[in-house]
């Protein structure tokens, strides 16, 4: 059953209003399901509003705080049913970029300009990032290889940790099944499929970490049945088996394995890297799905998933996919349905999808997709099925030509900026930048011009001035190199967004850019972040401990060189230590050792010869000490 806090309100002020169902709305209920480390979703029950006109103004401040600060709208949701799931009369939403382990005050204005007017105000606490506390069972696992792990429960003053300070524990399955309060920190999972065919089983689990693992198998992470509660997923890199190519495309493609794959509300995916499965990330379907609600996805580094990439289908309210970086997938992102909603989608980067960068189908409701930023072929802003109540802002979207092929058995849509051919009468979609490379400007909405139905949107952009450096990614095989989608300064699509409060605040210029970044902006980190770096580390000392020392730090890479018949690589050592450098396949399988030796304090560089190297996707790997770090590096 679905976990909701419910409140009494520490203010109330009830406008005179009707209260005869219909046009006027008559408030109800109000909660904050599944607090996450940094967000907070809001849900008001009401009834009446037949007509959809109430609107719930939303402002927060830290408890104790003088000034208020704006939030997004809350979303109207009418009740509904689709595929054997219903929902309830409501206005729902979320407040983004909290700060973790903190009480806030919300105030929620409701204004119906048939009567039924209130103000209320709540509050609600955001969860802390989990770390191994001073209460905390730890088991460091020496070197070597095992079978079997089933580890035993811990407890919330007092949580089970499992921890390999190297990733020199290797494990070939663990059973995380109904398990509470327990950490997997640093171990490596190489499943054999001889005990599962996951590398981690997860059903039932709740309150649980897996953190700076390193996982390869056909599936990776899984969570069936009642799913997981509240778990944290992160910095982890996660690895299957599948291939980018045309017969390993979609739905009947020649894929199979998923990277992490779970129901259940509360729980935090990210700054993970998945790399080579069907699907990298998702939820259930069908009568699978349960409880999808609350969900975040965010900062994963997901490279080649010849289906879906985050495969959010069945979200049921206030699941959050922001901040992805999504290269060489057949689909970006997938709503195929969303239950009412709001399903986020918010500045995800997309080079070189294939079928679709937005796939909400199945009559998909309530998604709002908000400065997304897409580079295809074929159809760039698309949706090729019937959604309603969708929302999009800000995006940047460039389509092109198809490769002449049908990718997948689906193809790659029109070779249009845009073409959304159903989006139904409650739909509203501005501000958005669309534009084509290598065909003729067609752009459509609802079979309407673009133009027509977005006034404040920017048709006709041209690849070269926006992303001047590169390319666009015609055909879609072989494996491209993730691209740095930043606008070119003062280009067409700079300042021209629509503000959003909580979602762009921090714009450099006179408004906020289209798409997924600013120009000049530093891009975020994508996949594990350095050892103990994470949401409640404040700017100042990420900054520091990036350039000096985190815990068990003594070297990393410090920049990749591409000189063409040889790859340059620069690494420094804070002191002496062990430094192995591997090169890999993108499926993790070492080609090559690189370097094996004791190294003294300073900056070094090394070469590796291209030339009896396939061209393809590499990974080069340093480990030193307990902190690795990895780069990806193209050889062509």
């Amino acid at each position: 059953m679905m976990k909701t806090i419910l409140f009494s309100f520490t203010a109330i002020l009830i406008l005179p209003f009707c209260i005869i169902a219909g046009n006027a709305t008559v408030p109800g209920e109000i909660s904050v399901p599944y607090p996450t480390v940094t967000n907070l979703a809001i849900e008001w029950l009401i009834d009446g509003d037949d007509n959809l006109n109430c609107t719930v103004n939303v402002k927060f401040r830290e408890k104790g705080a003088s000034e208020w600060r704006n939030a997004m709208l809350l979303r109207r949701i009418p009740a509904g049913e689709n595929l054997g799931f219903s929902w309830k009369n409501k206005c729902s939403g979320s407040i983004f970029n909290l700060k973790p382990g903190t009480e806030y005050e919300i105030k929620l204005s409701l204004s119906d300009p048939d009567g039924g007017s209130a103000e209320k105000i709540i509050t609600a606490v955001t969860r802390p990032v989990p770390r191994i506390s001073e209460g905390a069972v730890i088991t460091d696992i020496p070197a070597g290889n095992y079978g079997v792990l089933t580890p035993e429960n811990g407890t919330q003053s007092s949580p089970r940790v499992y921890r390999s300070v190297d990733g020199s524990a290797i494990y070939d399955y663990i059973n995380l099944q109904n398990r509470q309060w327990v950490y997997l920190w640093g171990l490596t999972v190489k499943s054999s499929g001889k005990n599962s065919a996951r590398a981690i089983r997860a059903d039932g689990a709740k309150n649980c970490v897996i953190r700076y693992c390193k996982i390869s198998g056909l599936y990776g992470i899984t969570a069936y049945g009642e799913g997981l509660t509240n778990c944290y997923i992160g910095d982890n890199v996660i690895t299957g088996a599948t291939g980018w190519a045309d017969s390993t495309m979609g739905a009947e493609g020649a894929n199979e394995g998923e990277g992490i794959q779970f129901t259940g509300a509360g729980n935090v995916i990210c700054h993970n890297t998945v790399t080579a499965f069907r699907d990298c990330i998702s939820t259930m379907e069908d009568e699978e799905a349960s409880d999808q609600l609350c969900i975040d996805i965010y900062n994963n580094d997901i490279y080649v998933g010849a289906d879906d990439a985050v495969e959010a289908d069945f979200c049921m309210g206030n699941c959050r996919i922001m901040r992805n970086r999504i290269t060489n997938c057949y689909v970006g992102l997938s709503s195929q349905p969303g239950l009412g909603g709001p399903t986020y989608f918010i500045r995800n980067v997309m080079y070189n999808v294939v079928h679709g960068a937005f796939k909400f189908k199945r009559n998909s409701r309530g998604d709002i997709a908000l400065h997304n930023t897409v580079v295809k072929v074929g159809a760039g802003l698309a949706g090729n099925d019937a959604m309603d109540f969708a929302f999009f802002r800000n995006n940047l979207a460039f389509g092109g030509p198809t490769g002449g092929v049908e990718w997948g058995g689906y193809g790659a849509g029109n070779p249009y900026a845009a073409d959304i051919r159903s989006p139904g009468e409650h739909s509203s979609f501005d501000y958005d930048a669309v534009g084509v490379w290598g065909v003729n400007y067609i752009a459509k909405i609802g079979g309407r011009p673009f133009s027509e139905v977005e006034p404040n949107g920017i048709g006709d952009i041209k690849l070269e001035e926006v992303f001047p450096s590169v390319e666009f990614p015609n055909p879609p095989v072989p494996e491209r190199e993730p691209q740095d989608l930043r606008p070119a300064a003062g280009c067409i699509v700079v300042d021209k967004g629509e503000i959003i409060p909580n979602i762009n605040d921090g714009f450099l210029g006179k408004g906020p850019d289209c798409g997924a970044y600013e120009a000049g902006e530093e891009l975020p980190v994508y996949g594990p972040r350095p050892y103990g770096i994470d949401e409640e580390t404040s700017i100042l000392k990420r900054i520091y401990n990036y350039f000096h020392e985190p815990p068990g730090y003594i070297g990393k890479i410090y920049c990749i060189e591409n000189k063409g018949r040889y790859i340059e690589i620069w690494y420094n050592m804070t002191s002496l230590g062990r430094v192995v450098i591997l090169l890999n396949s993108i499926s993790g399988r070492i080609i090559h050792v690189i370097q094996d030796c004791l190294g003294n304090p300073g900056m070094y560089r090394i070469q590796i010869n291209t030339n009896e190297l396939a061209s393809g996707c590499y990974l080069v790997s340093l480990q030193a000490g307990n902190f690795i770090t990895t780069e990806r590096i193209m050889v062509r």
